[in-house]
């Protein structure tokens, strides 16, 4: 389930690489100005992905800073997207505690209640971004990508379970156990992917593209992080 995020929080992380503008552009555009919104079939988004080779050295995941009160109203990131994405609201006690409220877990097909038994999941997990680009990040980047409440498909509630059997796996290895969710998922990777300028390798393009065979082509609209 989707909800819009605060609008302030998602500007003040965003105004760490963000203009104050969103400036519309075709998709096919070669040069990537944060800011501007590219709309196109998920396929030729996928297409426009720049192939590399992933590299790890050197990761520690404490290089993204998270969660973050970004907007200083007491709620953490994470607090933020388990507000948005209830499907009954929380009971919000001091420091921004949550009791109470219950939440659809996509990847498993299952309600949830309390929020003890969810993660919020990075969709793009922050070592595979770090594979995919973000290791050339400045740490403000790299807090603004694991803080990412600018795009609903960027950070998402699941069950622990899930997001716990998926880890750091891309979809060459991992896709969530409810089938009828895979085709969303793939397509939010390649959005949140080319939202972030992050490179996809050898094995995970032939993946995104062998399951997107079984998907609708549909439009995807992006607004450039970076």
């Amino acid at each position: 389930m989707r909800f819009a995020r605060t609008t302030a929080i998602a500007a003040a992380l965003t105004a760490l690489l963000l203009p104050a503008t969103a400036q519309a552009a075709p998709a096919g555009a070669a040069i990537r100005d944060p800011g501007q919104t590219l709309t196109a079939p998920v396929r030729d988004v996928l297409a426009q992905l720049p192939i590399e080779a992933e590299d790890r050295t050197g990761y520690q995941r404490d290089a993204f800073k998270h969660w973050v009160d970004a907007d200083k109203d007491g709620c953490s990131t994470r607090a933020e997207v388990l507000k948005a994405e209830a499907v009954i609201a929380p009971e919000q006690g001091p420091r921004c505690t949550l009791t109470g409220g219950q939440w659809y877990s996509p990847y498993d097909d299952r309600y949830i209640d309390g929020p003890r038994g969810l993660d919020i999941d990075h969709l793009v997990p922050l070592a595979e971004a770090w594979d995919s680009g973000a290791s050339q990040w400045s740490p403000a980047e790299r807090e603004a990508y694991a803080n990412d409440l600018g795009d609903d498909r960027a950070l998402i509630a699941v069950s622990a379970a899930s997001n716990r059997s998926k880890a750091d796996q891309d979809p060459t290895t991992w896709l969530p156990p409810a089938a009828g969710y895979r085709c969303q998922y793939v397509t939010d990777w390649i959005a949140d992917k080319m939202r972030w300028g992050l490179s996809i390798d050898d094995s995970e393009q032939a993946a995104l593209s062998d399951n997107l065979n079984g998907c609708p082509n549909v439009p995807v609209t992006v607004e450039l992080a970076r």
